[in-house]
């Protein structure tokens, strides 16, 4: 009896010592669980910017504060976006200036609108004049990296007309409520002077030889032949003055009783009828440039429809094929076909799936887009539910595939620049320029533009201030292709602003800069938001991936295959697994993610304005 006692005992002790070592082990695992979790999901750096009355998301504290004056005066999103945008034209000139270019996207009166202030090529630009070119170093022209046979990506000889101007006086004519005077006013403060910042100065000191080739510009960037230090007062005199005589015109119009929209059309004509335009004319003249007078007065901002698919409920909208914009809505309308939730965020199905599905969206970009009025790409077919069905079936779940993959269309060629000559795999340069400024107000009106162009090392235009745009570079020089150079013609730019809507009402407005890059990070905030549920911080914080696999819009105009960008924080399993695959994947920091969003949320529950900005990108946000 006893024996059977002393055994029941030491058999409890046994299940006792059993429960504790359990416990133990389920502690340890449920630690190991929540320590893993905690370090894939890092706490956002900054906090969701929330508002009932507005939110603004842009590149600098600068072109917030810009529209957050408007908004407290009474305008609309749209007033609010204009003055953001002049206020970026003069305080990041070092990504985006005044005679650069800027596509939007208008939510108002219950209409989606594009408006493509893009400039044209001057009637001068011929593709033979690119393709006999023999830069000669005699020529003042040149610039560093100018090679025969190309479009230089700096210089005079790659200014197209200056398109943001007009793409914003039409926008704040045709959806706003202010004044020109009332939206220039922050943007004339800081050209009268305002402190300067480390990216600047830095800028300006790396591109000291570019800039000091141009005697107008030496004179903006260089105050008394030196970089401005971090700290100091910047000052723009001469853009001040050209902002003054603008605002001037508007008046004596409006002293004639003829109307606010009268009054803008007067501070647009100033611009591109008169003294600006005269003054660019003489300059070009004067340093063998190709934009003319006749150039300026013949350009107008168009108001277009923008394009648009349905993701799963959610309609999308875009600028047209004279942009990359295309791109997101293809690619869209081919991952409708995958269970992306299923497959989960940064696994390595995920980030295949997406890079090679994107890969099949860019090379229909490389291969058919372009300005539609010179050459109507097949619009219809491209963004079609049933193409882009046929197309993933070109999707191997295991294997990258590195060779462009365009469709093709009956009576419409397939030009594909890597397919055309040998492929370039050369690098190109890291594209300098954009920037973004989205604005959603409590009325529903949605403001989202990527305003670029005239970045530095930008030739400035005689005495009007106006730094010209880049953009010609963007054209391609082969015969035939869509974005062939053509005098008059927009370049095929990759700029390329977004907006959501839900059940027709307002829910996301996003942009960012960043290239070619632009709608695959645009796209992966998107998805972070609509498919895996992330706040609006959360989801521009998260890693974000890049592929390289496409004709760059910029200086060589390089091919790319297989090149993948992924940022440090993706599991190093993961890009083990994408290397598996055949990714050719160069892991970089997320602080050189080659984009910088913003995106504005309207929170369907409560109807607030949720606003958030890539800290990595030095983004910044703000609402009321």
């Amino acid at each position: 009896m006893r024996k059977n006692l002393r055994n029941l005992r030491n058999l409890r002790m046994v299940f006792a010592a059993m429960r504790k070592s359990l416990l133990c082990a389920s502690l340890l695992a449920v630690l190991f669980t929540l320590t893993t979790l905690a370090q894939q999901r890092e706490p956002n750096l900054r906090p969701i910017v929330r508002g009932r009355r507005a939110a603004v998301a842009a590149g600098t504290p600068y072109a917030t504060e810009a529209a957050m004056r408007l908004l407290h005066q009474g305008g609309n999103a749209v007033d609010a976006g204009v003055a953001a945008t002049f206020a970026a034209a003069v305080t990041e000139y070092t990504h985006f200036g005044f005679g650069g270019e800027a596509p939007i996207l208008i939510r108002a009166n219950g209409r989606m609108y594009a408006i493509s202030g893009v400039g044209t090529a001057p009637k001068l630009a011929t593709a033979d004049f690119y393709r006999k070119r023999t830069p000669d170093e005699s020529d003042p022209r040149v610039m560093p990296g100018d090679k025969p046979g190309r479009i230089p990506s700096t210089g005079i000889l790659s200014a197209v007309v200056p398109g943001m101007v007009d793409g914003m006086i039409v926008a704040l004519s045709e959806f706003g409520a202010k004044s020109f005077a009332d939206v220039i006013q922050p943007a004339l403060d800081l050209a009268d002077g305002y402190p300067i910042d480390e990216t600047r100065s830095t800028y300006i000191e790396r591109f000291r030889p570019s800039i000091e080739k141009w005697p107008d510009a030496a004179r903006v960037f260089l105050p008394d032949g030196r970089v401005p230090r971090p700290g100091e007062v910047f000052r723009q005199p001469d853009l001040a003055r050209t902002l003054r005589a603008m605002i001037e015109a508007e008046r004596k119009a409006g002293a004639g009783g003829q109307g606010r929209k009268a009054g803008l059309a007067a501070a647009r004509d100033y611009f591109y009828k008169g003294a600006v335009a005269k003054e660019i004319d003489r300059f070009m003249k004067a340093n063998k440039g190709f934009i003319r007078y006749e150039d300026m007065a013949a350009f107008h901002a168009r108001v277009e429809e923008p394009v648009a698919v349905n993701y799963r409920g959610y309609d999308v909208y875009k600028p047209g094929f004279w942009s990359q914009s295309p791109v997101m809505l293809q690619t869209l309308n081919m991952l409708e076909h995958y269970d992306l939730k299923k497959m989960g965020f940064g696994s390595a199905e995920y980030l295949h799936t997406l890079t090679e599905v994107m890969k099949l969206a860019y090379a229909d970009r490389d291969s058919f887009y372009g300005d539609p009025l010179f050459l109507r790409p097949p619009m219809e077919a491209l963004l079609h539910k049933g193409y882009a069905a046929e197309r993933v079936k070109l999707v191997d779940p295991q294997k990258a595939n590195g060779e462009p993959r365009p469709g093709s269309f009956p009576d419409f060629k397939t030009i594909h620049p890597a397919l055309y000559k040998e492929e370039i795999k050369e690098p190109a340069n890291p594209a300098r320029d954009t920037t973004c400024v989205d604005v959603v107000d409590s009325n529903g009106v949605m403001f989202s533009a990527t305003p670029s162009g005239a970045w530095l090392p930008a030739v400035v235009a005689g005495d009007t201030g106006i730094p010209l745009s880049q953009r010609l570079q963007s054209f391609l020089l082969i015969p035939g292709h869509p974005n062939e150079l053509k005098p008059g013609k927009r370049p095929r730019i990759t700029l390329s602003p977004t907006i959501v809507l839900k059940d027709g009402k307002p829910l996301l407005a996003l942009s960012t800069p960043g290239g070619d890059n632009q709608d695959q990070a645009l796209l992966q905030v998107m998805l972070d938001v609509l498919e895996f549920g992330m706040d609006p911080e959360r989801a521009i914080e998260a890693p974000r991936m890049e592929t390289r696999q496409l004709v760059s819009s910029f200086d060589n105009h390089a091919y790319i295959p297989l090149v993948l960008y992924v940022d440090e924080r993706i599991d190093p399993a993961v890009v083990k697994q994408l290397e598996a695959r055949g990714h050719k994947v160069t892991v970089r920091s997320r602080w050189r993610s080659g984009a910088a969003p913003v995106l504005i949320r309207v929170s369907p529950e409560s109807g607030a304005l949720e606003a958030a900005a890539d800290p990595y990108g030095y983004r910044y946000a703000d609402a009321w």
